[in-house]
């Protein structure tokens, strides 16, 4: 396999795995961040096994197991009524992690790997130049990166180099982190979620601990539709804790370390997937080429699954076609993902009266038959089909 040069734009989680698996297989990579000091967007996530294994292969599996925390179960409740149960395979648990910290151990292996990495270099386009190569074009007339072999788009939400128009989704949420109560009444090893029909639903996550505090970490969070969330600055800090109380009282004990609205972070989710992410010796992955509500918990494993299938592309054939491989890995998967986070979402977050009923008196007895569950435990897992195609 030849030795490419390759731009990938945004050092977020897919555009480091990429990075770092591209340049353990011998690539001269080169990362065009637009942050002046790269650093992660969110507060807690789920690594569930398909992602850990492309954790494993970049070296940072134990590194993060160290820092996570196992989940062994997904459980639910609107009011007493048990509506999500879903566990893991007891050999598989996800593994639930502060972004930061799985931001830390990515950043690690790229450096690890030799992964060059220009900060403040807002990419704008990425046009072809005669012979096949790519360059990157910055903002406010700085010069250019490259040429490229191939450039390699992992820019996010706000890329500006992908030509998706994703569909913006009627609520999101609002995200904080904070350290684990000692009088906490949830358990340690689950996602704990309650909900109000579909229009509200709070939930607390272990997130293991940051690289820096060896104390344990949760991440709470609580559903809001669009209009609420632009107002989120100005809500009374104070009027919203005793909401929630009210509502779950055994997630008051977490709010207590929040000070203001600044300690939680508005979350817009939109829903929407490129029909071709690649194009020419360019290729767009992540949220650049799919973006979905984190219903499923599957946002940062698509784009780890995605930097793995781009790396096996490579080693498969020439780089002029190495991006449409990708897709054609992915394709399948991707899709299959899509279409149940846009048929689940609206059941948990949505204005419907209907969507819950049918929830709550269908799909949740439904979910608790034996074959129904190992479906449930599989898609949770990412393995519901195969994640880099057959």
């Amino acid at each position: 396999m030849a030795s490419l040069n390759i731009g990938i734009v945004g050092a977020g989680i897919g555009g480091l795995a990429a990075a770092a698996l591209l340049a353990q297989d011998g690539h001269r990579v080169t990362i065009a961040e637009r942050f002046a000091t790269p650093r992660p967007l969110g507060s807690g996530l789920v690594v569930q096994p398909v992602g850990l294994a492309v954790l494993d292969a970049l070296g940072a599996g134990d590194a993060a197991r160290a820092l996570g925390q196992p989940i062994a179960r997904m459980l639910g409740h609107a009011g007493k009524r048990v509506v999500l149960d879903v566990r893991y395979r007891p050999a598989a648990p996800g593994l639930a992690m502060h972004r930061a910290a799985l931001f830390h151990l990515l950043w690690q292996a790229a450096a690890r790997a030799g992964v060059t990495v220009k900060t403040g270099a807002a990419v704008t386009d990425s046009p072809l130049r005669p012979g096949g190569a790519g360059r990157l074009i910055l903002r406010e007339g700085a010069p250019p990166l490259g040429p490229f072999d191939l450039v390699v788009d992992a820019g996010g939400a706000g890329s500006a180099l992908s030509p998706l128009h994703a569909r913006a989704l009627p609520f999101g949420a609002i995200w904080g982190h904070v350290p684990w109560p000692r009088d906490a009444a949830l358990p340690q090893d689950r996602l704990t979620q309650r909900y109000l029909g579909a229009h509200r639903m709070a939930g607390v996550l272990p997130i293991g601990r940051l690289p820096d505090d060896p104390g344990p970490r949760a991440a709470v969070f609580w559903s809001l539709p669009r209009p609420a969330l632009d107002r989120w600055a100005e809500t009374d800090l104070a009027a919203w804790k005793a909401e929630v109380a009210a509502f779950w009282p055994e997630m008051a004990p977490f709010l207590v370390p929040l000070t203001g609205t600044a300690d939680m972070t508005p979350a817009r989710y939109s829903h929407g997937t490129l029909r071709r992410p690649f194009a020419r010796r360019l290729l767009h992955l992540g949220d650049a080429a799919h973006r979905a509500s984190p219903q499923l918990g599957q946002g940062a494993n698509m784009a780890l699954l995605d930097a793995m299938a781009l790396a096996q592309a490579l080693r498969q054939g020439p780089a002029d076609t190495a991006a449409e491989r990708q897709a054609r890995m992915r394709r399948t998967h991707v899709a299959a993902y899509q279409a149940m986070s846009a048929a689940f979402t609206p059941m948990y977050q949505s204005d419907s009266r209907v969507l819950p009923l049918i929830r709550d008196h269908l799909l949740a007895p439904l979910s608790r038959l034996p074959g129904v569950r190992h479906l449930l435990t599989a898609l949770v897992s990412g393995d519901l089909m195969p994640p880099l195609g057959r």
